[in-house]
């Protein structure tokens, strides 16, 4: 399989360099020569494609506090199940339920001068929560709540087969980047004769998961929830060789 490196011409965005038989290394390739009238052009371009989110991601937990290790433990594992057996019930699938993290940790008080002594534990249990109707979120939040979830972040919205939407980012950058150096070129009173390298680096545009905040009747209504639309973009660094 070929690949292509890109040529580190400089720091710089853009970049215009006379080179004399200048040589570029490709990996299986061997070195490129260059005319020696031959100049390069480095361009970076952003391309961009737009979908409706069709997935959503959760993380919900259950933290409770007691006296006891073994309590504290057992009262998280009992309300624990409770929530993800209401998962299941409102039809999430237990391949779209991951636990993520279990933790018990000593609660200490400081006093002045003295050490810190325990005065009770905590146990954290957190589970990963894929949501594949974007219409149940709202009522998935509402059911997690109910069942004694008290730590939720998200939901954290994507798109679950984005390589057509990424197609889409590459081609727009593509043609981004060739308009850009066919300006270039006229502007110097060169022409574009090739590509000599591109390098790609992109990812969806998706926000982190947010804390939501419950008020203490928000079991009564379902949450509104809206997905809005994800940017998929990439960017692309191409170095053109320009001639006369």
């Amino acid at each position: 399989m070929n690949r292509i490196r890109l040529l580190r011409l400089a720091p710089l965005a853009l970049l215009l360099a006379p080179l004399a038989f200048a040589q570029i290394a490709f990996a299986q390739s061997g070195p490129l020569m260059l005319p020696g009238d031959g100049t390069l052009l480095q361009v970076s371009a952003h391309g961009e494609s737009h979908r409706t989110p069709d997935i959503a991601a959760i993380s919900a937990g259950v933290v409770v506090q007691n006296t006891d290790a073994n309590a504290a433990m057992r009262e998280n594992a009992n309300r624990m199940s409770a929530v993800v057996a209401a998962l299941k019930k409102a039809g999430v699938a237990e391949r779209d339920i991951q636990t993520s993290r279990i933790d018990l940790s000593p609660q200490y008080k400081y006093d002045n001068n003295q050490p810190p002594t325990i005065t009770g534990y905590q146990a954290s249990n957190t589970v990963n929560v894929r949501l594949r109707e974007i219409g149940k979120v709202g009522d998935v939040l509402d059911v997690l709540v109910k069942q004694g979830a008290n730590q939720i972040n998200g939901p954290t919205f994507s798109v679950d087969k984005p390589d057509a939407a990424m197609d889409e980012a590459r081609t727009d950058a593509v043609k981004r980047a060739q308009a850009r150096a066919d300006l270039y070129a006229a502007a110097t009173g060169l022409k574009v004769r090739r590509i000599v390298s591109i390098s790609e680096s992109g990812e969806t545009a998706m926000p982190p998961p947010r804390p939501m905040a419950f008020a203490a009747k928000m079991a009564d209504a379902s949450t509104p929830v809206a997905a809005g639309e994800n940017t998929l973009s990439v960017d692309l660094n191409v170095v053109y060789e320009l001639g006369r």
